[in-house]
């Protein structure tokens, strides 16, 4: 459910206060500006952000004197994109993280370098991810309970440079300890082949999770696909390798693969 007052559902009612203003169904607007009905409607319920051609094109046909395109401005103070927002939250107050990542080294492991090459130099959502990192190394509250599982291929794939990619993994194993947990799944067909997620324990006990999709990332509370979510993850976890043979593995690819 989208947030009433968030920055990116105030845009969409302004925009539908303007069509409306100009007595134009979605469906007009649609065929005058050339983008579809359903991207309209996203945008006007606060589900789909509005791009700046978007703003523009709409801008001109309303008559708005530029107002949409200005109403974007919110966008360059923040770090995070709109829907990662309510997971930052809830990651910043976890005392348990349970992660599984099959494509690329999760973010709060990730190292500056990797990160600004996965983030094409955007520096301050480099800045943003780095920032998180803080709950790793906190010291009031302890920092949550960390568990990781990732998929071998996260070694072998190449982010950057061999001196990126020795840094990174480096950081791996600099990054084990009494409240962080690593392991690897080594190459063959598993249940994590799905995509990664994220379990945060919160401090009265209960469970959010966060799910990556093609296009963007969804927090959920239903206890439902919270179960489904933990279950999945166990299972993950049973078919990796025990956390010393995975440290040995990621040696192992940094000796083979990135030296």
């Amino acid at each position: 459910m989208t947030d009433f007052y968030a920055p990116q559902a105030i845009w969409g009612r302004e925009l539908r206060h303007y069509r409306k203003t100009a007595g134009l169904t979605q469906g007009q607007l649609s065929e005058r500006i050339h983008f579809s009905e359903g991207l309209i409607s996203g945008v006007e319920t606060g589900q789909l952000p509005a791009s700046p051609e978007f703003a523009e094109s709409c801008d001109k046909l309303l008559e708005t004197g530029g107002a949409l395109r200005r109403l974007l401005d919110w966008r360059k103070g923040q770090v995070f994109p709109s829907w990662f927002g309510r997971w930052h939250e809830k990651e910043q107050v976890a005392v348990g993280l349970r992660t599984y990542q099959p494509l690329l080294i999760p973010g709060l492991l990730q190292t500056e370098r990797y990160a600004r090459a996965l983030l094409r130099g955007d520096e301050a959502a480099v800045e943003g991810r780095m920032k998180r990192q803080a709950i790793l190394s906190r010291e009031e509250p302890p920092p949550p309970m960390a568990r990781y599982v990732i998929d071998e291929a996260v070694l072998y794939r190449a982010v950057g440079a061999p001196d990126l990619m020795r840094e990174q993994l480096a950081r791996l194993l600099e990054a084990v300890g009494e409240r962080l947990s690593l392991q690897v799944v080594p190459h063959e067909l598993h249940s994590g082949l799905m995509g990664g997620f994220v379990v945060a324990t919160l401090e009265d006990g209960t469970d959010v999770l966060y799910v990556e999709t093609a296009v963007r990332g969804i927090t959920t509370s239903d206890p439902e696909d919270v179960v489904l979510g933990i279950e999945r993850f166990d299972a993950i976890r049973t078919e990796a390798l025990p956390q010393g043979m995975s440290l040995d593995l990621i040696k192992k690819a940094v000796e083979e693969r990135w030296t």
